[in-house]
C-alpha cells in the first residue's frame, strides 16, 4: 500500500525574498545594458567606425541588423544545451552550482564591457558585440537553472504570487540602478561615464546574487545519482530527451503550451531586447529620450506586475496571461505608427544655416549635442555618420577638417560651447549646393529663406518602406495634430506595455511552474529554456531578416505577429489538466498516491 503526501511544500519568506533578488540583481544588465545605454553607445561606435553600414560578406547592413543577428546568436548556444543541462541537474544537486558559474559569466561578461574604449575604434563595437553575447549565455543559462527552482519555492497555489513578486523586485531594482544612471549620464560629463555605467551593472548583477546563493538551498534530490564523466553524462542527457519528446502525449497540454509559449515570448523578448536600437536608428530618440521611457517602464511594470498576481487570482492564470497578449498585440501594431514629425520652421532643422550682414553662420540644434561636427561639402558618408552622436547627446568636433577657405571655426563661450561657425561670403547657389550634398544622409540643414533638405534616411523621411504608409497616415491624423514629438509617442506606447510586461513575463513562467512535475522540473524547465532560447534566437535573426530584406518596419511587423500566434494558440491550453499530469507524474516517480 503506497504512502499518501502532499506533494507541494509550502514557501519559506527567506528563500522567497532569495529567489526574488535574482530578478533584481540581473535586472540591471536587462535595464541599463541591454536596453537603454549599450544599444546607443553601440550605435555610435559602429557609425564612428563603418558609416552607416558596413559589409560582412558580400551582404551590406545596418547597425541595427547587425545587432539583432549578434542577439540571435548569442543566445542559439544556452538554446541547444538547456535541456542536457536540465535533465542532469534533475538527477544531481547542482541547480544552484550552475546559478553560481553562469552568473559569474554573465557579471563578468556585464563588467568587461565598461573596457571597449581601450581598444582601437575600429574594433570596440566588435568587443561590445562579443562580450554582450557572452553576457546574454550567462543571463540565459543561469535563467534555465533560475526558473526551475520556481516548483521547489512554494505550492502551485503560491506560484503565480512568487513569480510576479521575482519580477516586481526585477522592475524596481532595474529601475532604481537606471535612475542613477539617468542622473549620471545627464549630469557628468567626460568618457568614463558609459564605460561606469556597464562596470556597475556587472557589479550590481554579482553583488545581489549572493543573497540568492545564500538564502536560496538547493532543491533535494531523492535517490540522486553518482558523478558522470562528460561522455556518460551527455548520453544519459540525449537518451532521457528522447524519453521526455516520446512522452508528448502524456504531457500534450505541457507542449501545446511551449509551443504557444515560444511565439509569444518570441515577440515580446524580440521587442525588449531589439527597441531601443530600433528607436536610435530608425526613429532618432536620442539617449535621454530612450532612458527615460525604459526608467518609467520599469516603475509602471514594478506595480502592474503585483496587479496581475491579484487579477490572475480573481480569473485564473491563463485568463490574465490571455488579457496581457492582447494587450502586446495591439500595442506592437500600434509600434508600427511610430514617426517624428516632420519639420515645420528653421529652428527645427539639425543644421541651421542664416546669412547676416552678407555672411554666412552655422547654428547646431540642440540634438546635435555641445560641440558640433564641422561640415565638408561632398564629404563621405563617415563625416555625417558621425554626426550621429546626437544619439547620444555627446559630439567631437572633427580634427581633420582643412578647408578653411569655406569653413573656419568661430569662438566658444566660456563654458565651451559654440558660438558659431562661420562659412564665410557665399551666395545662395552655393548654399543650396550645400543643402543638396544632404540627400543621401541621415540629416537635415535649413538655410534661412533659401533652402531646405531631409536626408533620405532622415527619421522624418517616409514613403519608401513597404509599410510607411501606416505611420504617413497616422502622423497626419494624429501625431501632428496633437504636437506629439517622437519621443513622447515612444514614452506613451512605453509605458503602456509596462503594465503588460510583468503580468505576461511572470504569469508565463508561473502557469509553466504549475504544469511542471517537482521532480523532474530542471529537465522541463530545461525544454522552457530551449523553446524560450530558440525564441530568442528566430526574433532577432527574423526581425534581421526583414529588415535586410525590406526595412525595419516590416521587421516590426514580424514580431507583431508572433505575439499573435502564441496568444491564438492559448485557446487550446487546458491548465487544470496540465496540473493534473504534473502531479500525476510526481506520484508515479515517488511511488505515492496524491492527496
Amino acid at each position: 500500500m503506497s504512502e499518501t503526501i502532499q506533494l507541494d511544500r509550502k514557501s519559506n519568506p527567506q528563500e522567497v525574498r532569495g529567489y526574488a533578488l535574482y530578478d533584481w540583481a540581473k535586472s540591471a544588465f536587462e535595464t541599463s545594458v541591454t536596453v537603454a545605454v549599450l544599444p546607443a553607445w553601440y550605435a555610435y561606435l559602429f557609425l564612428k567606425a563603418n558609416g552607416l553600414t558596413t559589409t560582412i560578406g558580400s551582404i551590406e547592413m545596418q547597425g541595427d541588423a547587425i545587432w539583432s543577428f549578434a542577439v540571435a546568436f548569442g543566445t542559439l548556444f544556452v538554446a541547444l544545451i538547456s535541456p542536457s543541462l536540465g535533465v542532469i541537474a534533475d538527477r544531481r544537486r547542482i541547480k544552484m552550482w550552475w546559478l553560481r558559474i553562469l552568473t559569474y559569466v554573465g557579471a563578468g561578461s556585464t563588467f568587461l564591457l565598461a573596457f571597449a574604449p581601450m581598444l582601437p575604434i575600429d574594433t570596440q563595437w566588435v568587443w561590445l558585440m562579443v562580450f554582450f553575447m557572452l553576457a546574454n549565455v550567462g543571463l540565459n543559462g543561469a535563467g534555465v537553472f533560475y526558473n526551475a527552482l520556481l516548483p521547489h519555492i512554494g505550492t502551485d497555489d503560491e506560484m503565480d504570487r512568487i513569480s510576479n513578486l521575482a519580477f516586481a523586485y526585477g522592475y524596481l531594482g532595474g529601475g532604481l540602478l537606471l535612475l542613477v544612471h539617468l542622473v549620471m549620464v545627464l549630469s557628468l560629463d567626460g568618457d568614463w561615464v558609459i564605460p561606469f555605467v556597464m562596470a556597475s551593472s556587472g557589479i550590481w548583477w554579482y553583488g545581489f546574487a549572493l543573497f540568492t546563493f545564500k538564502w536560496v538551498p538547493e532543491p533535494p534530490i531523492e535517490n540522486e545519482m553518482d558523478s558522470l564523466g562528460f561522455t556518460a553524462s551527455a548520453k544519459l542527457a540525449f537518451s532521457e530527451i528522447r524519453k521526455t519528446i516520446g512522452e508528448i502525449e502524456k504531457f500534450r497540454t505541457l507542449f501545446i503550451y511551449m509551443l504557444a509559449y515560444f511565439f509569444f515570448i518570441d515577440g515580446i523578448n524580440s521587442v525588449t531586447a531589439l527597441g531601443g536600437v530600433f528607436g536610435s536608428t530608425v526613429l532618432g530618440i536620442t539617449t535621454v529620450d530612450l532612458i527615460v521611457t525604459i526608467l518609467a517602464i520599469q516603475f509602471v511594470a514594478w506595480p502592474s506586475a503585483l496587479m496581475f498576481t491579484r487579477l490572475a487570482s480573481k480569473i485564473g492564470t491563463k485568463s490574465a496571461l490571455n488579457v496581457s497578449l492582447v494587450g502586446w498585440v495591439v500595442l506592437c501594431f500600434a509600434a508600427l505608427s511610430f514617426a517624428p514629425l516632420e519639420y515645420t520652421q528653421h529652428t527645427d532643422y539639425q543644421i541651421q544655416i542664416e546669412e547676416v550682414d552678407g555672411e554666412w553662420f552655422y547654428t547646431p540644434h540642440a540634438n546635435l549635442g555641445e560641440t558640433p561636427i564641422a561640415l565638408v561639402e561632398g564629404g563621405d558618408e563617415q563625416l555625417w555618420a558621425e554626426s550621429m552622436l546626437l544619439s547620444l547627446g555627446i559630439v567631437q568636433p572633427d580634427a581633420d577638417i582643412t578647408d578653411a577657405e569655406i569653413f573656419e571655426w568661430a569662438g566658444f563661450d566660456d563654458d565651451g560651447n559654440v558660438i558659431t561657425i562661420s562659412m564665410g561670403t557665399l551666395d545662395s547657389e552655393t548654399i543650396a549646393s550645400l543643402s543638396d550634398s544632404f540627400e543621401d544622409t541621415r540629416f537635415s540643414i535649413s538655410a534661412k529663406d533659401t533652402s531646405t533638405m531631409v536626408g533620405f534616411e532622415h527619421p522624418t523621411s517616409l514613403g519608401d518602406g513597404v509599410i510607411d504608409i501606416i505611420p504617413e497616415t497616422v502622423r497626419t491624423l494624429v501625431w501632428a495634430p496633437l504636437g506629439l514629438t517622437v519621443g513622447i509617442q515612444f514614452l506613451i506606447l512605453g509605458c503602456s506595455m509596462g503594465t503588460l510586461l510583468g503580468g505576461s513575463q511572470g504569469l508565463a513562467r508561473s502557469m509553466f511552474g504549475q504544469m511542471v512535475p517537482e521532480t523532474r522540473s530542471a529537465e522541463f524547465f530545461g525544454f522552457f529554456g530551449f523553446f524560450g532560447k530558440v525564441a530568442a534566437f528566430i526574433g532577432p535573426l527574423l526581425y534581421g531578416f526583414m529588415t535586410v530584406m525590406y526595412d525595419s518596419r516590416m521587421g516590426l511587423l514580424s514580431i507583431a505577429i508572433l505575439i499573435l500566434i502564441g496568444a491564438l494558440m492559448m485557446r487550446m491550453v487546458d491548465l487544470d489538466q496540465g496540473r493534473l499530469d504534473a502531479q500525476a507524474e510526481d506520484a508515479r516517480n515517488r511511488g505515492l498516491d496524491i492527496e
